[in-house]
C-alpha cells in the first residue's frame, strides 16, 4: 500500500471544495489534515467546523493529525465529526495507550507521531498496538520546510522493528515530500507520503502525483 495523502493545510482555503473535488478527479482518496493548537507547535490551523464541513462533501479517507496538548480531551469528537485516521504527538501526553484504545473504540485508525528528535524507544512499547507511526521530517508547525536527510535511517529502522516482529502498522511521513524526497522514503520503508505544497503548487498535479509514486 503506497499512497500520497495530500495535506488540506496547503489548499486554498477560499476554493477548499474546488480542491479537495479537484485532487478525488485525479484518483485520490486520502486526505491529511492537520489540527494545530498555538502551544504545542508556534501555529494555529484546522478545528472542528472546517472538517464538519469537508466531511459533508467528500468520502475521501481523512487523516487527521493532532499537533495539540492534552489530545486525550478531543479524539473522541474528532472521530465523531469526521476523521477516519487520528495520529497525536507522543510528546504531548502521558495517556498514550488510552487515546490509542479511544480512538480504536470508536472504530478508527490510531496512529503516534514521533518529532525529529523523539527516538522509536519512546513507543516500542505500544508498537503492537498502533495502525500506524507518523514520523516528522521537518520540525511540525509550519509547510514547506525543508526534509530533514537523517530521518531516513529513522524509517529504515522502524521498518526494520516492524518486519522482525511481524507487526503491520504502516508508517507515515510527513514533512518536505517531494519528487525525490518521496522516492527515498518509499525505498526506506514508507507506505503513506503526506504532500503539502509541493502538490498543490505544481502546475500540473496530475502528472506530480504520478511522479510522486514513481
Amino acid at each position: 500500500m503506497k499512497k500520497i495523502l495530500p495535506s488540506i493545510l496547503s489548499a486554498d482555503f477560499a476554493n477548499l471544495e474546488r480542491d479537495i473535488k479537484n485532487m478525488e478527479s485525479l484518483g485520490v482518496d486520502y486526505f491529511h489534515i492537520d489540527v494545530m493548537d498555538g502551544n504545542f507547535v508556534p501555529n494555529i490551523s484546522l478545528g472542528f467546523p472546517i472538517i464538519e464541513s469537508i466531511r459533508k462533501i467528500s468520502n475521501s479517507v481523512f487523516d487527521v493529525h493532532l499537533m495539540i496538548n492534552n489530545p486525550e480531551l478531543y479524539v473522541e469528537k474528532f472521530c465523531d465529526i469526521g476523521a477516519d485516521m487520528v495520529s497525536f504527538h507522543i510528546e504531548t501526553t502521558n495517556h498514550a495507550d488510552r487515546i490509542l484504545q479511544l480512538i480504536k473504540d470508536k472504530g478508527k485508525k490510531a496512529g503516534i507521531v514521533l518529532n525529529p528528535h523523539t527516538p522509536i524507544n519512546s513507543i516500542k512499547y505500544l508498537l503492537h498496538k498502533v495502525d500506524y507511526v507518523l514520523i516528522m521530517t521537518v520540525n511540525p508547525g509550519f509547510g514547506g520546510q525543508r526534509f530533514i536527510p537523517e530521518m531516513l535511517n529513522k524509517i529504515k529502522e522502524l521498518d526494520t522493528i516492524r518486519k522482525e516482529s511481524n507487526y503491520t502498522f504502516l508508517i507515515e511521513v510527513d514533512g518536505g515530500i517531494n519528487i525525490q524526497t518521496s522516492k527515498k522514503c518509499r525505498e526506506a520503508g514508507a507506505d503513506l507520503l503526506v504532500c503539502g505544497s509541493f502538490l498543490f503548487g505544481a502546475e500540473n498535479k496530475e502528472n506530480t502525483l504520478k511522479e510522486l509514486l514513481k
